[in-house]
């Protein structure tokens, strides 16, 4: 034993060799002749000679520079052959209308004309719909990573309080009898209740009728408030919407420790179930008090009017205004019941009312008895919310929606001026507690600071199962928006959008890229781009000369001036964008600030303060400015939304897509037909204003990529589609009325280019729902909907926006009739409703003009003397792929049980009769005896 242990000491490497190999043995090196590792984060050895620095283990327990995103490629054995399937379609589509074209149908050449015109859009169109969607990719966020940068303790940040920038949400609402104030208060109470740092929060609610039942509602959420958010907090409660909490069927304690969660639970559904009754009550409790006070003041005129009368009331009576009235006694300021001068929807003053004040910037805890809950330990304050309702004057164009957005960016930059702007729809809630920071993840990491904005997918509640009229639209959603995240950013589909405030304000983004050539092919930095000192340079009166201005060739590309008269709002352009740049704690991120920079608290408010907030609300405060032409949402489309984003894009601003594993916001969506396709309506409608304006991606800016330049060029195109579409449906008919075809005969070239286009039609479809993660029924029920929004909604956006642009008419499609459902308790009655609207003609005469043609095709085929079935096959395929696509339409003329309507009889009988009569007169039958067993002559 001694003898082994001297040779151990001795290191001897003869005896360290394998004994059979002869190699070195380094396991007994290392266990045995206490061997080092070296120098490392793993081990650092403590008698190792350190040096000047002073280098030891400690100094290695700080944690790697982590990105906060990136980017998730989709598998290669996915994406390369989806490729190669575009390419492979577009070289058969190629060669098909070549075909086409050079074998025309002698013997129906109309036939054959209208046919090879609708398939050469039809194939131009969907270039313009695949070709954006060759690059799709995911992203992925980390969480922890941000938490450990902005709000951990550091040498910058020694008590470790949020450097997170400020965020304002805006949620915007126009009418309460439309948008109900319980929905409205519904979606204020998740925002409030956001996991995000409180002093850092602001939410506003823009009420553009000027409604005291909305202002009301509003108070009434933020007093409950007050338990809900430390609830909320306490327990980790998701959503945090309470009526979508209290509907989930699920069980409510999964995954709940705190042993008095059953009991807060109960007593704050109970609280809850208290505020729907006072919220529905508000109508009727303003009304009376309203009566209540104009009879105070009649009694009170009479009186007066009796005193200087001798005792006597005057012949005429009295005249009392009925006001609509506050709880404190006073007049409202808006909009009245009985309405009035300077007190109507388009007539009434500015309001703004800050509900709930500044948070103080450290935490307050509850205690253990706040209202019947035990909050000790937890944060009870509650972020600022304010009531905006922007003055309205008879002969001013308020501009709809993008007017009061605009008037809330104003009044938030004054009063909170959140770097970072959350637009939502009133029925739009925070369905994802942590939804903001998971967008703040992008706007914070490297490159952050040139995106404008972080759109989030819309996800629906209330739709019927089998999605009938594809309201989830998750092709669009989980489709298009995802591959157009690969190229320069997603559209702006007007909520669930967090933007960058100082790219709502018109500027250039810090550093942008133009692409020359005819396909965008070379890549170069953007000259004229704007330096971070002209931030601070903007005033209303920097009128410079042209000369002294960057040279652009488009007037996107130059700096916005005219931001209006109020210095007190410019002054804050420049603080919004040093707010939101990046952190600066790596050397690869360009135009960062420094880390504990946004740590000192915000200024209280003061009177002067909403004063100056309340002045740019006014009705007259854009005249003479660049709102809504360069400066925040954009005027005159009712798409305002896609607009604005169009306008980021072409100064080179970059989006992107966030799709969160918990849907990050859910919203409401129209589940009846004649809702849905009004809806389909606007947007279409929206889509050829574009078209027809300066707005159009033909004009745009070199700062725009190639494929995003066609992705937008296809937002303004595709309702023209629709023209061709409603040709192409009645090709069928009219082949089988005819006893023609669309080609000569169904000879072997034609059967295999259908094949081969089909064929691969189906694999592209077939991956495209692979790597967007859509299902086959969401994908049909797409399809189908296209072809009923195509040829009703989008035709009548087409013939809607050429007479605006060629003549100057507006036209409208109201709802005429009302069938209302059966069953009210049923929560899908709506998709039984059956509204007429002119926009069911057009489909419905497809479908009865299909019907019909059917049945004349196979009379005529059955009794002829050589019955030619090839061209009936044909006609009748075709036509049941018409009426294969029309199924969901019918489905909701039909209602509940199958009851169709009588104006549907109506309309089918006078359309049969009227294409039955036509095409007698057209193409009357042979006057030969004997051809389907005698004739009759006079």
């Amino acid at each position: 034993m001694e003898r082994r242990l001297s040779v151990m000491k001795s290191n001897n490497k003869s005896m360290l060799l394998r004994s059979q190999t002869g190699d070195f043995d380094h396991n007994r090196w290392l266990f045995e002749s206490k061997g080092k590792y070296g120098i490392g984060n793993a081990f650092w050895p403590d008698d190792i000679d350190n040096g000047e620095g002073g280098v030891s283990m400690s100094d290695f327990l700080d944690k790697p520079w982590k990105p906060l995103t990136r980017k998730v490629k989709v598998p290669a054995k996915v994406l390369s052959p989806y490729r190669l399937l575009i390419v492979l379609r577009l070289v058969i589509l190629f060669f098909f209308l070549w075909w086409r074209v050079a074998n025309p149908n002698e013997d129906a050449m109309w036939l054959w004309g209208l046919s090879i015109v609708c398939e050469i859009w039809f194939a131009f169109s969907w270039i313009l719909d695949i070709l954006p969607k060759l690059n799709p990719i995911n992203r992925a966020t980390d969480l922890a990573t941000l938490h450990d940068k902005f709000e951990q303790p550091s040498p910058s940040n020694p008590t470790g309080r949020s450097d997170l920038p400020g965020v304002d949400v805006f949620v915007s609402t126009a009418d309460p009898e439309k948008e109900p104030p319980l929905v409205t208060a519904n979606t204020l109470l998740s925002i409030l209740a956001v996991d995000y740092p409180i002093e850092k929060l602001s939410a506003y609610i823009s009420d553009d009728g000027g409604a005291i039942l909305t202002f009301e509602a509003m108070a009434e959420a933020v007093r409950f408030a007050e338990y809900w958010v430390p609830f909320c907090r306490k327990h980790d409660i998701e959503p945090r919407n309470p009526d979508s909490y209290f509907s989930i069927k699920k069980d409510p304690t999964k995954n709940k420790k705190k042993p008095d969660f059953v009991k807060d639970r109960r007593w704050i559904k109970r609280e809850y179930d208290e505020f729907k009754v006072r919220i529905n009550g508000l109508p009727e409790q303003i009304k009376k008090r309203a009566e209540q006070f104009n009879l105070r003041e009649e009694l009170k005129e009479k009186r007066i009017a009796k005193e200087k009368n001798g005792g006597v009331l005057p012949p005429d009576g009295v005249e009392v205004v009925k006001a609509t009235w506050m709880a404190d006694g006073t007049h409202w300021p808006g909009t009245w019941f009985e309405p009035k001068p300077d007190h109507s929807k388009g007539d009434h003053a500015g309001i703004l009312q800050i509900m709930s004040k500044v948070p103080e910037l450290e935490p307050v805890m509850g205690g253990p008895n706040e209202g019947a809950l035990d909050f000790t330990g937890i944060d009870i304050r509650v972020p600022m919310f304010a009531y905006v309702s922007r003055e309205k004057r008879p002969g001013f164009d308020h501009n709809k929606k993008a007017g009061a957005m605009n008037g809330m960016v104003r009044a938030s930059a004054i009063l909170s001026n959140g770097a970072f702007i959350l637009n939502l729809d009133c029925d739009h809630y925070v369905y994802n507690s942590k939804a903001i920071k998971e967008g703040m993840c992008f706007m914070m990491d490297r490159g952050g600071d040139r995106i404008c904005y972080i759109q989030f997918p819309q996800r629906f509640e209330g739709i019927d199962p089998s999605d009938r009229y594809a309201n989830h639209n998750t092709v669009f959603f989980d489709g298009n928006m995802r591959a157009l995240d690969g190229l320069q950013g997603p559209v702006y589909v007007g909520t669930g959008c967090m933007f960058r405030r100082y790219a709502l304000y018109g500027f250039n983004p810090p550093r942008a890229n133009e692409y020359n050539g005819v396909f965008g092919q070379e890549k170069a930095p953007a000259m004229h781009v704007r330096t971070q000192s002209q931030a601070s340079q903007i005033s209303e009166t920097s009128d410079l000369e042209s000369d002294t201005q960057p040279l652009t060739d488009d007037p996107d590309l130059g700096l916005p001036k005219k931001f209006g008269n109020s210095t007190i709002f410019t002054d804050t352009i420049p603080v919004a964008e040093y707010q939101g740049r990046p952190l600066a704690d790596h050397m690869s991120v360009q135009n960062g600030r420094p880390p504990g920079a946004l740590l000192l608290p915000r200024p209280p408010l003061d009177a002067p303060t909403v004063a100056e907030a309340i002045a740019v609300i006014s009705c007259w405060y854009e005249d003479n400015t660049e709102w809504g032409d360069r400066i925040g949402w954009i005027y005159g489309s009712v798409t305002e939304d896609v607009v604005t984003g169009y306008r980021m894009h072409n100064r080179g601003w970059r989006s992107v897509y966030c799709i969160t594993k918990r849907d990050a916001f859910r919203g409401t969506a129209p589940i009846n037909l004649t809702d849905r396709l009004h809806q389909v309506l606007r947007w279409a409608t929206g889509s050829v204003e574009i078209f027809f304006s300066k707005n159009n991606a033909m004009f745009a800016t070199r700062r725009l990529k190639f494929l995003q330049r066609v992705a937008y060029l296809n937002v303004g195109i595709y309702p023209f589609t629709s023209i061709f579409l409603v040709v192409y449906c009645f090709l069928p008919a009219l082949c089988l009325f005819s006893g023609k075809f669309i080609v000569q005969s169904l000879d072997i070239h034609f059967l295999s280019y259908l094949l081969c286009i089909s064929l691969t039609l189906i694999l592209i479809s077939l991956l495209e729902v692979k790597w967007s993660g859509i299902g086959l029924e969401e994908w049909w029920r797409n399809e189908q909907f296209w072809l009923i929004g195509g040829s009703s909604a989008h035709l009548a956006a087409v013939v809607q926006g050429l007479l605006k642009v060629l003549a100057g008419i507006e036209i409208s499609f109201t709802l005429t009739s009302k069938a209302s459902g059966e069953d009210e308790d049923d929560a899908f009655a709506d998709l039984y409703i059956v509204k007429w609207t002119g926009l069911f003609i057009m489909p419905l005469t497809i479908i009865v003009v299909n019907l019909v043609a059917i049945v004349i095709g196979a009379s005529r085929t059955i009794y002829s003397v050589i019955p030619q079935w090839n061209k009936l096959f044909g006609g009748i395929f075709f036509s049941m792929w018409v009426l294969t696509h029309m199924y969901p339409f019918c489905k909701g003329l039909m209602g509940r049980r199958g009851k169709v309507p009588t104006i549907v009889y109506v309309w089918s009988g006078l359309v049969s009769i009227t294409v039955s009569l036509l095409w007698i007169t057209i193409s009357p039958p042979d006057d030969v005896s004997g051809l389907i067993g005698g004739g009759f002559s006079v």
